[in-house]
């Protein structure tokens, strides 16, 4: 593990998206353009939830069509932070520290 001890570590939670040229990729960032890593699976999915919420209310509102509102793209993936900031998935990918 490159010297990094499992106290080093923590476990969390990514909201992905399948992006064309990337695959599996964490969409959610803060505003330092950091992934953002939720601490429970829970609070990841709220998110996901609001957001397609938000998508909803656009249609209502003649903002956005209704095949775009009405699709969730997102999912939820485990992961694990490093000290370093990034953070790898299950498939032992590594993304980050910072979105790009």
């Amino acid at each position: 593990m490159n010297g990094e001890t499992s106290l080093n570590l923590r476990n969390g939670f990514c909201i992905f998206e399948n992006v064309l040229s990337q695959g599996p990729t964490p969409i959610v960032s803060d505003g330092e353009n950091k992934y953002v890593v939720f601490e429970t699976e829970l609070e990841a999915q709220k998110e996901i939830a609001d957001y397609a919420m938000t998508r909803l209310r656009q249609f209502i509102d003649g903002e956005r069509d209704f095949d775009d509102a009405i699709v969730v793209d997102e999912y939820v993936v485990p992961v694990t932070v490093h000290p370093d900031g990034t953070i790898t998935d299950e498939d032992g990918r590594c993304f980050g520290p910072y979105a790009e």
